[in-house]
Formats: C-alpha cells, sequence, structure tokens
C-alpha cells in the first residue's frame, strides 16, 4: 500500500467530499480550506469572501489501487471546471476549481490532464482551473465533515450532490466503492 495525498477544490466540499468517499482506493477524505491569507479561517470567513481561501477535499489515496491520473479524471469529469469562482449557484472566489500539488509530478500530471482534455475539446469553454502549490491546509469544522452521509435528505442534498452522485456512478461504474451502487 503507497498513501499518496490529493488536494482539490470543485466547488462546494460537500459534493466533492461525496463524489471522493466512494471511490475505490480512496481511504480518507476531510474537507477543509486552503489557499487565503487568513489563519485558522472559519466557515464564515471563507463565506464573506475576505479570506481567499477555497473550499477544498484532502483525500488520502492508495496509489497502488488509484492513480493520480484517475483521481484527475474524476475531479473534472464531476464538476465545471470553465467556470470562473462559480459552481452551478454558488458563486466566489471559495468556490474555484482548483488542483492544489504536493509535489512537481502532480503539478505537472495536472497541467497534462488540462493539455489532454482541452485538446479533445471535452469541455466547450476553456478549462480556468487554477494549479497552486499546496500550502497551509485548515479543516473545515465538524458539522462539515462526511456532510452527505449525515443529511442527504436535506434540499441541498437531493438536489445538489445526489445529481452529482449520479453522474459520478454512471461515468466511473468501476471505481465506485462497493455497496454505493
Amino acid at each position: 500500500m503507497k498513501l499518496e495525498q490529493a488536494t482539490l477544490g470543485a466547488g462546494c466540499f460537500w459534493c466533492t467530499e461525496a463524489v471522493f468517499q466512494n471511490l475505490k482506493g480512496v481511504s480518507k477524505v476531510v474537507s477543509g480550506y486552503m489557499g487565503g491569507v487568513t489563519q485558522n479561517p472559519t466557515y464564515t470567513d471563507i463565506c464573506n469572501g475576505d479570506s481567499g481561501h477555497a473550499e477544498v477535499i484532502q483525500i488520502e489515496y492508495d496509489q497502488d489501487e488509484i492513480s493520480f491520473d484517475e483521481i484527475l479524471l474524476v475531479f473534472f469529469k464531476t464538476h465545471n471546471p470553465t467556470t470562473l469562482n462559480r459552481q452551478g449557484n454558488d458563486i466566489g472566489s471559495q468556490y474555484r476549481s482548483v488542483i492544489y500539488y504536493h509535489n512537481q509530478e502532480q503539478k505537472q500530471m495536472a497541467r497534462d490532464m488540462i493539455d489532454t482534455l482541452t485538446k479533445e475539446m471535452v469541455f466547450d469553454k476553456p478549462i480556468v482551473t487554477e494549479i497552486s502549490p499546496v500550502s497551509q491546509f485548515y479543516e473545515a469544522e465538524d458539522y462539515h465533515q462526511n456532510y452527505f452521509n449525515q443529511h442527504a435528505e436535506q434540499p441541498y442534498c437531493a438536489f445538489v450532490i445526489q445529481p452529482k452522485l449520479n453522474k459520478f456512478i454512471k461515468e466511473f461504474k468501476e471505481k465506485v466503492q462497493p455497496g454505493l451502487l
């Protein structure tokens, strides 16, 4: 088992967390904040848009089971990387599409993936995903962790997160953790 980390921002971390919790090879998903200037930011700081942080997930994955390229493909296919500071109705820099790389290999793989998706014209607009070095990760408050699994009946979960999960299941059926199908 070769454990690695990846840190990704794809809009609301509740949505991203729900997808990656169900990806084979991913052993841990933590919602949090990265990329801003405020020390120890709170959710309120993030929502005000003044801290500069993005909502992110930090995942731990087994590189023997899933590659960083496969993680990137799931990332790109389960959010809209062509909208700047926006995912659906969630608007603000905290919802930006971003890959925080942990090493130079991840940085290059992220650039290569964007180049490939662009050449293949997977999206009808240019990809605006930011690629930045990993910085201080601040774990989000407890009530944000494992959000979808604890609140699936709430309207946001039913109308925003569940469709993303359905898209993930349809697109990546062979990569879905047993029990979700």
